[in-house]
């Protein structure tokens, strides 16, 4: 009777020793690698070569441009600053630009409505080349003196997709903003995001896409070309490829632990009945 007894407590010890083997190794299968976690990693002390910041954005087709207008005579610049859109609906997603907001549309042939001087190629421009163009057109057609023609953009925004915290599409109204300062406004990427390959979606001026990848783990990309981004640009963080299995593995561990749990329990009960 001892000897079953013993031979039964046995059993039962291996068993249970069995099972919270197989719980743990899925506790550790479902643990993330923090080898990747970090920024930049290996980044030592010092200054980081120099990237440009000042390129400025191409107009392109749909932009919405606020065209300002000055000179020595309010009453004749009056005329200059009435833009032909107002109240342009939300573009959607996360992007909250401001309903109220009036401005120049471009239109689908790359052209904007500007009072007096008409039908105005915008188009492939930067804002500067078309300041330079009104101004010039204002001062040779002798309606103004000495303008002054300030532009910006109303609708710069960036798209951060995949596994962030918050995707969506930003509006950036400085019209300066770097791949991090995006990452950021998005919450960061996730425990399950690869920092190590950020891809980078941008679109130029003569509709072809350019696709980039990041390694945001090296510090390399502190000095890329790509590390300020351009409107309109689209940011995607893939997903590591085991994601799916360690959602799986934490959804299931509450199940595992209950079924052990019983297990232990029953044979137990028939041990030592």
């Amino acid at each position: 009777m001892i000897k079953n007894v013993h031979a039964s407590s046995c059993s039962f010890m291996s068993r249970t020793k069995m099972l919270a083997a197989m719980a743990l190794l899925l506790v550790l299968a479902s643990c993330s690698d923090t080898k990747k976690l970090p920024y930049f990693q290996g980044l030592p002390d010092g200054n980081i070569k120099a990237v440009e910041s000042n390129v400025q954005a191409i107009i392109q087709k749909n932009d919405i441009l606020s065209i300002t207008v000055s000179s020595l005579n309010p009453e004749a610049s009056a005329i200059f600053n009435a833009p032909n859109l107002s109240n342009p609906s939300s573009t959607g997603g996360t992007a909250n630009f401001n309903n109220t907001v009036v401005g120049y549309l471009v239109s689908p042939e790359g052209t904007i409505q500007f009072p007096v001087l008409g039908l105005i190629r915008a188009e492939g421009l930067t804002k500067a080349q078309l300041s330079d163009k009104l101004t010039q057109q204002l001062t040779e057609r002798k309606l103004l003196v000495d303008p002054i023609v300030t532009i910006r953009h109303m609708n710069y925004k960036v798209s951060v997709l995949g596994e962030v915290a918050r995707p969506g599409v930003y509006p950036i109204t400085n019209e300066k903003v770097t791949i991090m300062e995006a990452l950021g406004l998005a919450g960061d990427i996730t425990i399950y995001g690869k920092k190590e390959n950020v891809m980078l979606i941008r679109e130029t001026d003569k509709g072809e896409r350019i696709i980039k990848r990041l390694d945001l783990n090296s510090p390399d990309a502190l000095s890329s070309p790509y590390y300020y981004l351009r409107s309109n640009d689209v940011v995607y963080v893939e997903p590591l490829k085991d994601r799916v299995r360690k959602e799986r593995n934490a959804q299931l561990l509450p199940i595992i632990f209950s079924v052990i749990s019983l297990t232990i329990v029953i044979i137990d009960r028939v041990n030592f009945k």
